[in-house]
């Protein structure tokens, strides 16, 4: 078996095969584009195409692409060989530096939220040197970023890329302020924790909702769910280990450093947790790691969920974002050290989240937000729709000495005792972790723990990053004018503190009085769908911060609020309409069947014995014939809201309505089915239960 470093990263064009494919002068230059933003040479251009060309066909590849991430939330590709007519009839394998910095796909069957017109298709892509390309199975990838005709941005990419520039740019007007003058860049890095549930393919293909919907829209509860909190970091099965082993094989093959894995809280359910690395990159990497989640499960006669929330009654999936800040020197700029009382630089980058969290949970929370997601947050696995901020012990003490001007004492180190001799003797942390908390300080970093397990990683960080950068901003534009530099310094740490302390919240997210608390005595926002968050998108103060760092243009704003109202109210139609098939083509068909040979075995004991009371099957019957009504009548109520939502033009109306109406018939549609299931005998179902899928992996 191969050693692990021996082919992690084969697959990837890195600065190791830069290093042994380009000239030193090609090299030092296209170096300076990725760490500086320096401007990219044609000539320079040309020599990295032929060089990415001639390795990825040394490798396997036939043909290139522009990769990138459309607002669908997934990723696209166009396919384009290298070959090229020879004069003799044959073919030369070429690839140019202009085919290699710019692609021209079709925008206009991509989301753009009136961007674009249907009949206007021009759209671009554009190159992204900062994220290595790479090869999927013959063909070249390319990270790119995607806008249109007239400029817009029409992905996820360019404003993520726009707003790590903008928290850049004023990090470092802080710390030259400190007088690190040496520091050339300041980058964000990210680590996503991703979530997610494996089927068997053989159940899957036997439900309409996991394939239409990526979600059970029906089931009842199984005799056993995640109560015995036994498949938490248990045994992993064999089959699982297997699928785990060849995962990390193709992931350690794109460079993707996938590090933890592990069996989650509820059946069936499992975590993958790579090493934290740079944005943009972080976020390439998760989408790639999504799609070969998938890959390889398909392989292993596997399904690989995605969705928030696959089952009803147990855990949902997310993927905590383990965010943080580093300079170009190797600083963690959010490390507190041994004396993060002492450490000034430290505290204002604390501060700056903390203002950032506090002026922006709207953007958070919204950032976040889907159908699917929906079902998640406030459930006791996922922290509250309210946005609020965790520190710990130590570093809340830190903060209260500073407002009141009174000194501080210091976390007390203890040494932890387990009453056995022969194990080894270590320091408690000074404070301990706290799962509900959406956004969460764990020693050097930040985990904000709203997001879907389906999301793209870049929304969340694109507001993240703009919200500090805009604190961040705040303060330069005081400090510099400083006259007494540790005076004012003192004075807007203390009085962000100040400001901002009712968003730190150390205890129990899921308590019903901290809701009540958030909003009513601190006043959190609580936001708790998508409908709720979304249109506060376009607010004055969100439009006013997002394009005065250039993060977003106002129309691109307004086209992703359409676009996300438009995803949330065609995901839940799909699964109404869903439902309405499964309900009238699978699940009344089975009850009466049912219904029928129960009828009929009550009435073959009737004729063996006249004295016979049939009570088992005449109650059984009574029960089920309310119920198959029940279907019916539900079942055609929710048609009716469908149809009643058709007619709406307002997207943000019909969003409302769905939250309002459509939700609520769903709702009761499936409580009539799921009785029914606990009710009809096994061989009638129509497709595998809950008990089945969440325990069908041997």
């Amino acid at each position: 078996m191969k050693n692990v470093s021996d082919y992690f990263g084969c697959k990837v064009f890195d600065d190791r095969v830069m290093k042994a494919n380009l000239s030193a002068k090609v090299y030092q230059s296209l170096r300076k584009t990725i760490d500086e933003g320096e401007k990219l040479d044609i000539g320079v251009a040309n020599a990295v195409a032929a060089a990415m060309k001639d390795w990825a066909v040394a490798n396997g590849a036939t043909h290139y692409t522009h990769w990138f991430q459309p607002l669908t939330g997934v990723t696209a590709e166009k396919h384009d060989s290298f070959i090229s007519p020879s004069p003799d009839g044959g073919v030369i394998m070429e690839f140019s530096g202009k085919e290699l910095i710019k692609g021209e796909p079709d925008a206009s069957s991509f989301p753009s939220g009136g961007l674009r017109a249907t009949f206007e298709a021009r759209g671009y892509t554009a190159w992204d040197p900062t994220s290595y390309a790479f090869i999927k199975g013959k063909t070249l990838c390319i990270p790119t970023a995607f806008c249109s005709y007239g400029g817009e941005a029409l992905d996820k990419k360019t404003p993520l890329l726009r707003s790590m520039e903008a928290l850049n740019k004023h990090a470092l007007r802080i710390l030259h302020l400190f007088g690190n003058d040496d520091v050339r860049c300041v980058r964000t890095s990210v680590g996503p924790e991703q979530e997610y549930f494996l089927i068997t393919q053989e159940m899957y293909e036997q439900r309409k909702d996991l394939r239409f919907t990526g979600r059970t829209l029906f089931g009842a509860k199984p005799p056993k769910g995640q109560e015995m909190d036994d498949h938490y970091f248990g045994v992993i099965k064999p089959r699982v280990a297997a699928y785990m082993e060849e995962l990390n094989e193709e992931l350690w093959k794109l460079g993707i450093l996938a590090k933890t894995e592990h069996n989650e809280v509820a059946p069936a359910q499992h975590e993958l947790a790579p090493i934290y690395t740079t944005t943009n990159i972080a976020t390439d990497h998760n989408q790639l790691t999504m799609e070969i989640m998938q890959k390889v499960a398909a392989k292993h006669g596997l399904v690989c969920l995605l969705h928030e929330k696959p089952f009803a009654g147990v855990n949902g999936s997310g993927k905590h974002n383990n965010w943080s800040l580093a300079t170009d020197k190797g600083v963690n700029l959010l490390s507190p050290g041994e004396t993060p009382y002492e450490n000034a630089q430290f505290l204002l980058f604390l501060c700056a989240v903390i203002k950032a969290v506090d002026d922006y949970q709207d953007l958070l929370r919204l950032s976040v937000a889907t159908a699917g997601n929906d079902h998640r947050l406030g459930a006791n696995e996922a922290p509250p729709a309210v946005v609020s901020i965790f520190l710990g012990d130590e570093l809340n003490g830190v903060l209260e000495a500073i407002e009141t001007d009174t000194p501080y004492a210091g976390a007390e180190k203890t040494q932890m005792k387990l009453g056995v001799d022969v194990l080894p003797k270590f320091n408690r942390d000074t404070t301990d972790r706290n799962r509900t908390s959406p956004f969460a300080f764990t020693g050097n970093k930040f985990e904000f723990r709203m997001l879907g397990s389906s999301n793209s990683i870049a929304c969340a960080n694109i507001m993240l990053n703009s919200a500090v950068a805009e604190s961040l901003k705040v303060y330069a534009d005081r400090l510099e004018k400083a006259e007494n530099f540790e005076e004012d310094l003192r004075e807007v740490i203390q009085k962000t503190i100040k400001d901002h302390k009712h968003i730190i919240f150390n205890g129990n997210g899921y308590d019903d009085a901290w809701l009540k608390e958030a909003t009513e005595k601190r006043g959190l926002l609580n936001y708790s769908t998508t409908p709720d968050c979304v249109p506060h998108l376009l607010d004055k103060k969100n439009v006013q911060m997002l394009t005065s760092h250039k993060v977003f243009s106002e129309a691109e704003l307004k086209s992703r609020c359409e676009i996300m109202l438009e995803n949330y109210c065609k995901t839940v139609l799909i699964e109404a309409n869903t439902m309405i098939d499964m309900a009238r083509t699978e699940i009344a068909p089975a009850v009466s069947a049912y219904t029928f040979d129960l009828a009929n075995t009550a009435a073959a004991k009737k004729h063996v014995d006249m004295s016979v009371s049939c009570n088992y099957e005449a109650d059984l019957l009574k029960k089920l014939a309310r119920l198959e009504d029940q279907i019916a009548v539900k079942t055609d109520e929710l048609e009716d809201a469908v149809m009643k939502l058709q007619e709406e033009e307002c997207v943000e109306t019909e969003a409302f309505m769905i939250r309002d109406l459509l939700l609520d018939k769903m709702g009761e549609l499936r409580i009539a089915c799921d009785e029914a299931e606990t009710l009809t005998a096994k061989k009638y179902w129509p497709f595998p239960t809950y008990g089945s899928l969440l325990f069908g992996i041997k």
